[in-house]
């Protein structure tokens, strides 16, 4: 897991979470290798489980 915390300053444009598609305000995560906006720990700790989830049963469906 790695990402930016970024506080006090909201995105150029109106962004919202990848998650929950909350908007997103002046304090939020940002993924470090996609760049991908999440509005809190836990939405993007939910992504990660459910990205987990699916490289699981792709390794079993082959």
């Amino acid at each position: 897991m790695r990402y930016i915390l970024v506080n006090g300053r909201t995105p150029f444009r109106q962004s919202f979470c990848v998650m929950c598609e909350a908007p997103i305000g002046p304090r939020y995560l940002r993924e470090a290798g996609t760049h991908l906006i999440y509005c809190d720990h836990d939405c993007y700790a939910e992504h990660c489980k459910s990205a987990v989830l699916l490289l699981e049963n792709q390794a079993r469906a082959s």
